[in-house]
């Protein structure tokens, strides 16, 4: 289960990065001039991070009553 969510995050994650590598407006541009642009990925990363342990902890957490449960 753990793999299965694993996976789908890092090709989520690599997907977004193809995407952007494709998207070239004057948004991007302006961002990337001021060095904004950095700042937003190191905030999406961040949050990405974040729900990626939250989920795995949640499943440790829901694995160990399992696994009481049976017991």
């Amino acid at each position: 289960m753990i793999k299965k969510i694993f996976l789908f995050f890092i090709s989520l994650f690599f997907f977004q990065f193809l995407t952007f590598a494709q998207v070239e407006n004057s948004t991007s541009d302006v961002m990337r001039s001021y060095g904004k642009i950095y700042v937003v990925m190191a905030v999406c990363l961040t949050i990405l991070v974040g729900l990626i342990v939250y989920v795995i902890a949640t499943d440790r957490k829901i694995s160990k009553l399992e696994n009481e449960l049976n017991n």
